[in-house]
């Protein structure tokens, strides 16, 4: 079990480099749910409100968690953002399984995306 945690953590480290090299720094959690919002939600702006931001964090979240079954694309309302719906409750876990949980899946997602 310690080498799946290392294998995590050595992949992430790999995935934070990649992102300063594209980026120029390296983004926090919240910087990478916002970055796959935008990427779900597809549209680029110049500026997104507070509340725009917070919406595409949680697009994030949802399309993330899709990849295994606890939510699915509802419906792309008539301004273009997605809904989803939950499918099952996500696990119990302590603050460092959801970190690892979450950063599990945007692993996957990055590697889905070939980024």
């Amino acid at each position: 079990m310690i080498n799946a945690g290392n294998d995590l953590q050595s992949r992430w480290w790999n995935l934070e480099a990649r992102l300063v090299e594209r980026f120029g720094k390296k983004p926090d959690m919240e910087a990478i749910l916002f970055l796959i919002g935008i990427q779900e939600f597809g549209e680029l702006r110049k500026k997104f409100s507070k509340e725009q931001k917070q919406d595409l964090m949680h697009i994030a979240i949802c399309s993330l968690f899709s990849q295994s079954g606890y939510y699915e694309l509802e419906k792309v309302d008539e301004d273009g953002w997605p809904h989803f719906k939950q499918l099952k409750a996500l696990p119990v876990m302590d603050m460092i399984e959801q970190e690892n949980f979450l950063k599990d899946h945007i692993l996957l997602y990055f590697e889905k995306t070939g980024f």
